[in-house]
């Protein structure tokens, strides 16, 4: 049923496509009526045309025959409309889930959603080693707040540029806390800060701004402060390398206890040393792990661990990683901050071409901030495009009346009951405090405590943006016929689809009276052509056959001849028993279709003989025998029937001086 609905979600293109375009006549010439409504050329011509990829031409014939079927389908939309099937709540949910996927492309720039999908593609191909220095801010920030913070992370790229350690100053002024070292304490030992590195990563694996600020440099170079959502960074790149792709690796591990001694870490590096020793004289890798290592999730897989990218990794194990060229290839032993490692390259799967790519890249692109970018340009289309007026001063209102209480969620929408003012027009459409309040109210959750007036201004130009989208997409069946087609085609679809169900496939199901009726009135034409009426022996030992034979002409039933010839062991003796059409047993077609015992068979280690019964003449099926085929045609005789019933309830009537002219 599912399969069906697919189908007739585009009803009209399914069934026709014959039309070729017209020049002489227009599409909102009415071409017909029904019950009096007005049917437009339009409307007809549409879906001819768009699926017309044939390119046949007009013919009377074939226009006929199209317009009979439009004029049922129509005629089913209308009584569908009638019946009120149109405002059903889950009508309207369905037909509102498939114009919200097609409006996507409508809020999509596709040129820069390309760009970002061949950027990201080409960085796809590059690994980055970067180290940074951090500068927080917290969400919202002042003007002021912003200024102070950038202009700290400029004072320390001054230093940079004049020869001081990188390290050394993210060690002082990062506010990454990773960065520091981490003094020993009861619950952990000392702890090495990274001193800003951040390991390897490929493209999405940092926020997009930060990305594209470590895309945009070269080894040893900083940049300028980069701005994210998080702050200010200062980034320099270490390293780039071909992309490593997605590896899965193998490794023999063995750890170094927290507090090793000098001459604990000298006898586990002597111990990885001898392991190594032997599998360089070949002792397979495999039974090393099983024997030595010491990571037990892994060492029960032969040491295989899960597939993964350069930024799930720490990046010694990384970096070691990039000198395996081919499967089967493996390290020297290697140490990371967890212990010592020799590790084994299974797979390596590097970035395949753009088209390869494409749609994953997609999905990646507007899962991501970079997605964005994409609706900042409709967003700035549609600000070209319609007349937007604010009002700053009504925005200000907003300082005064929201307070703290909005980052706990529990600020009420009574505290703006007297701001009544219009805060900005969208073409001819006016939007008022009262709605910026409600949006508030919808959007406010527990966080940190913020500047108010930053606040008010990131969820005005949120709220901004939101209506303008908003708009367009009221706008969408005006400015864009194609769409309104489209979105007309699927609600008659989805109607039709359902009062079908209801008129005819159901029905056809549910109403056996119905069906056991049509079947009595038409089941001549639901004939068995002459059949054979038949049992085949198939014995594994042929000094058998005349055993089971004596046993039929004793009266023997099968079912005792079985108990008789097979034990749990032995299946010396298989039955068919049957009612078999021509060239549908391909044995049956190859005797004589005469009562008694056919010829002996050999075939495949077993003799075979057939018991023909009798041979039945030609009669007509049971119901049970063909139901799936009956039931089918029972459908069309209900659609048929109520196509009747329709063209009697529904005048239609065809202008046929706008037809000649469409022929």
């Amino acid at each position: 049923m599912n399969s069906l609905k697919g189908k007739l979600l585009l009803p009209v293109v399914i069934l026709f496509s014959i039309l070729s375009s017209t020049a002489q006549v227009k599409n909102d010439e009415v071409l017909m009526t029904i019950s009096g409504k007005p049917v437009y050329v339009g409307d007809f011509m549409n879906i001819y045309q768009k699926n017309n990829v044939k390119g046949e031409t007009i013919d009377k014939k074939s226009l006929d025959e199209y317009l009979d079927l439009f004029i049922n389908f129509k005629l089913k939309v209308k009584q569908a409309e009638e019946l009120g099937l149109d405002t059903v709540a889950t009508f309207r949910t369905e037909l509102n889930g498939y114009r919200e996927q097609l409006a996507k492309p409508y809020f999509t720039d596709e040129a820069t959603l390309n760009s970002l999908i061949k950027e990201a593609y080409e960085r796809e191909k590059t690994d980055l080693r970067a180290s940074h220095i951090f500068f927080r801010l917290k969400p919202d920030p002042t003007p002021e707040d912003t200024l102070a913070a950038y202009n700290k992370a400029m004072s320390v790229r001054e230093k940079l540029t004049k020869g001081a350690s990188f390290e050394a100053l993210a060690m002082e002024f990062s506010e990454d806390p990773s960065a520091k070292d981490r003094e020993a304490t009861q619950q952990h030992p000392f702890l090495k800060g990274n001193r800003g590195d951040l390991g390897f990563f490929a493209a999405f694996d940092m926020v997009y701004p930060f990305e594209n600020g470590a895309f945009g440099i070269q080894p040893g170079q900083v940049s300028m402060p980069v701005h994210t959502e998080y702050g200010f960074h200062l980034i320099k790149v270490t390293a780039r390398r071909p992309a490593l792709g997605k590896v899965t690796v193998a490794h023999i591990f063995m750890s170094i206890p927290k507090n090793a001694t000098h001459d604990d870490s000298a006898r586990i590096e002597k111990r990885i040393d001898s392991v190594y020793q032997k599998l360089t004289s070949g002792t397979p890798f495999e039974d090393l792990v099983k024997t030595y290592s010491e990571d037990k999730g892994s060492a029960a897989k032969g040491g295989v661990l899960p597939a993964f990218g350069v930024n799930r990794m720490v990046p010694e194990f990384v970096e070691a990683i990039y000198s395996l060229g081919k499967p089967g290839d493996y390290t020297k032993p290697i140490v990371t901050p967890y212990g010592w490692h020799i590790v084994k390259l299974i797979e390596k799967r590097t970035p395949k071409t753009l088209d390869e790519e494409k749609a994953e890249l997609k999905q990646k692109v507007m899962k991501d901030s970079r997605g964005n970018q994409t609706r900042q340009v409709v967003l700035e289309r549609i600000r070209k495009e319609y007349t937007v007026t604010e009002n700053k001063e009504a925005l200000k209102d907003f300082y005064k009346v929201v307070t703290d209480s909005i980052f706990f969620g529990k600020w009420k929408a009574s505290q703006a009951n007297e701001l009544t003012k219009m805060i900005f027009k969208i073409g001819n459409m006016t939007f008022l405090q009262k709605e910026f309040t409600d949006f508030l109210v919808a959007n406010q959750r527990k966080q940190d405590k913020q500047n108010i007036e930053p606040y008010v201004n990131k969820q005005y130009s949120e709220f901004m943006d939101e209506s303008l989208l908003k708009w367009e997409n009221s706008q969408l069946e005006q400015k864009y016929p194609e769409f309104k087609a489209l979105m007309t085609e699927y609600r008659d679809g989805i109607l039709l689809f359902d009062l079908t169900d209801q008129k005819v496939w159901s029905k056809a199901v549910k109403d056996t009276v119905g069906l056991q009726q049509f079947y009595q009135k038409n089941k001549s034409g639901y004939m068995w052509d002459t059949r054979l009426d038949a049992t085949i022996y198939t014995l594994k030992d042929p000094k058998l056959v005349q055993k089971v034979k004596n046993f039929i002409q004793s009266g023997l039933s099968d079912a005792d001849m079985l108990k008789e010839l097979n034990t749990d062991s032995l299946k010396n003796l298989a039955i068919e028993a049957g009612k078999f059409s021509r060239k549908e047993n391909k044995l049956i077609d190859s005797i004589a279709w005469t009562p008694g015992f056919s010829g002996d068979i050999t075939s495949k280690n077993s003799t075979i003989f057939v018991n023909v019964h009798k041979v039945l003449k030609p009669e007509p099926k049971e119901l049970h025998e063909a139901r799936g085929l009956i039931t089918a045609d029972y459908q069309n005789f209900l659609e048929k029937e109520w196509i009747l019933a329709l063209r009697a309830k529904y005048p239609v009537e065809v202008k046929r001086d706008v037809l000649a002219k469409i022929k």
